[in-house]
């Protein structure tokens, strides 16, 4: 067998050393007897030859799979890095070292257990990014205990339904986050709790509640933090020990709540597993396992998978230091975090990059220690990641695909990858995972080069949808492939393109348009901040095409100028029949721009 090495710089390819110890070699170019299309897609480098003949693609790699629990990679870098900082949340003055982390996490697990909560139940996290976030996620891990992320931004019937279809028997909150008073709603769904002893709540309609743990100021009927770290005593933590050998790694151990954009809200279930070795490949991909010391800017929200996996989990995975900026997402607070952190690493959606980028005084900091970045959760304009590269100095930006039922990331580009393949691809599958590009119609395999619905198999695919067998039958296949609902192609490479979601999908006069296409182009227009395309009912064709513009600030625009542009560059039936310039979109929680509503506020301006 030929050594390879998975990851590796032009510096290090440029070595006589290395070079000699024939590292670099490519394992498939000495494999006799392999055709390419009986060969896996080998990932330890970036993919040179082109070997798919087909739209299915198997990551093979000759790193393996890991086994192990949150808690048990947690004090692995405890081990390891005691003394380097592990987390710095900047806006509530909070840092702490690997070794400080993991005493704070003992004594909360404790704590949980001297409340009674059991391996199996369910703690709902709900608030903005703070400490305590990512103290109770490793926590509720060390314990056994199902941490579930709750949306900050939920309304009362939301959380209600959120805790009520889980069954949490204890929530974490702070009393208030900007104008939503979480403390209040609680109360409305159980007004038992103000008469309640604390610990011992009594809900008619959430009848598996009993704790409310409330971060900041103490309130009737509810827990504070301090009562939950001083609750363990030297028994509890006996029990937390013995508890080691009966967590399995293939247990639950989070529960993500997709966004309902389409119906009401499902609780994607994630084991250590599952998310284990999500952010072990997403490290690896990015280099994390030979930088000599990351540290990640995180802005994305805990609560979201990119947050909690790519952040959390990936600082005890690979002991990076993870920066949170401020509570709620800041772009002004991120380049400032940036500059007095030397964050090293950037994540971020496409949103929070538009944001970055147009901070009037962007020249002013010093954005010298930026390496990289991932780029993700909707789709990635390229003339956006153009910026990226020279305005923020993220060389080695990458371009990630995924979803919450796979942990999330399933595709991501190489920091080594070239400026076409970051910016009209979402990179290449990332280690064990299969890939395959279907028909909608038929569910045939597709041939290269041609759109259909990606669909996801491996180690990354959740183990349900919480108490909701119907919901995950329709999503995941009886071999077990998962079903994504987006539309993508695969090159001989196997590389990917996003050309939408198949609810996106604009159907005008019988021609299936995907609005990803269009927004690339209109992205290139020099006026053009940033465009989003929706379908809006029509008599005649079914649906028209309708282009929401962000202008440039102090830009002047009509509709006619966007129309011209667009002839003669992408074909007639792709030209929007509307043309509408807005200041903002509506928005969820992590940025990702909500369509449907997008949608239904366009036909009701045309309307007017």
């Amino acid at each position: 067998m030929i050594p390879t090495v998975a990851f590796c710089t032009p510096t290090m390819r440029n070595c006589a050393f290395f070079r000699g110890l024939k590292l670099f070699q490519r394992p498939w170019t000495r494999q006799p007897g392999l055709t390419a299309s009986t060969r896996g897609l080998h990932v330890d480098g970036p993919p040179i030859i082109p070997t798919l003949t087909t739209s299915y693609v198997h990551g093979t790699s000759s790193t393996s799979l890991l086994h192990m629990t949150v808690a048990e990679s947690l004090q692995r870098s405890v081990e390891r890095w005691p003394d380097r900082e592990a987390v710095a949340f900047l806006q509530d003055g909070v840092r702490k070292t690997f070794a400080q982390f993991q005493q704070d996490v003992d004594q909360a697990a404790a704590g949980l257990l001297a409340l009674g909560m059991k391996k199996g139940d369910r703690l709902g996290m709900w608030g903005p990014n703070t400490y305590e976030w990512v103290l109770f996620q490793f926590a509720t891990a060390k314990a056994g205990i199902i941490l579930v992320a709750v949306n900050p931004a939920y309304q009362v019937q939301e959380v209600e339904f959120a805790l009520q279809k889980v069954g949490c028997k204890a929530v974490v909150c702070p009393t208030q986050f900007k104008t939503l008073n979480y403390c209040d709603m609680l109360r409305k769904i159980c007004p038992e709790i103000e008469t309640s002893s604390p610990g011992d709540i009594k809900s008619s309609r959430l009848p598996e509640l009993r704790s409310v743990i409330v971060l900041d100021s103490r309130q009737p009927g509810m827990l504070h933090f301090e009562d939950v770290m001083q609750a363990g005593g030297s028994q509890h933590m006996q029990q937390l020990q013995d508890l080691q050998k009966k967590i399995s790694f293939d247990d639950p151990i989070n529960i993500q709540f997709t966004s309902g954009t389409t119906g009401a809200p499902k609780g994607a279930t994630l084991s250590h597993h599952n998310i284990i070795n999500n952010s072990y490949f997403i490290g690896r991909r990015l280099g994390y396992h030979w930088r000599p010391h990351t540290r990640v800017c995180v802005p994305v929200p805990l609560y979201h998978c990119f947050g909690s996996v790519g952040g959390g989990i990936s600082m005890a995975v690979h002991g990076i230091s993870t920066v949170f900026p401020s509570r709620g997402y800041d772009g002004k607070a991120n380049l400032a975090a940036i500059e007095s952190e030397r964050c090293t690493f950037i994540y971020g959606t496409p949103t929070m990059y538009v944001d970055m980028l147009n901070q009037p005084d962007l020249t002013k900091y010093d954005l010298s220690s930026v390496e990289g970045g991932i780029m993700a959760g909707s789709p990635c304009p390229q003339e956006l990641v153009k910026k990226v590269f020279s305005d923020l100095n993220a060389k080695e930006i990458t371009l990630g695909y995924g979803t919450t039922e796979n942990s999330p990331v399933t595709f991501l580009a190489s920091p080594l990858d070239n400026v076409e393949r970051k910016t009209e691809t979402v990179g290449y599958i990332t280690d064990h995972l299969e890939a395959k590009i279907v028909d909608p119609t038929t569910g045939m395999v597709v041939p290269v080069g041609t759109s259909g619905e990606i669909m996801i198999r491996g180690y990354c695919v959740m183990l349900e949808y919480w108490n909701d067998k119907a919901k995950t039958d329709e999503c995941i296949t009886k071999d077990r492939w998962y079903k994504t609902g987006d539309i993508g192609s695969m090159d001989t490479y196997g590389y990917c393109k996003i050309d939408g979601r198949i609810k996106d999908m604009i159907i005008r006069g019988g021609e299936n348009i995907y609005p990803a296409e269009i927004e690339q182009f209109l992205h290139r227009h020099p006026k053009v901040k940033e465009a989003q395309v929706v379908g809006v009912k029509d008599e005649r064709m079914g649906e028209e095409i309708c282009a929401c513009i962000k202008l440039v600030d102090g830009a002047d625009c009509t509709a006619e100028e966007i129309k011209a542009y667009c002839k003669g560059q992408i074909s007639h039936f792709k030209i929007p029949r509307y043309v509408l310039f807005v200041t903002s979109y509506p928005l969820t929680i992590t940025g990702k721009i909500q369509k449907n509503k997008l949608s239904e506020q366009v036909e009701k301006q045309l309307k007017e």
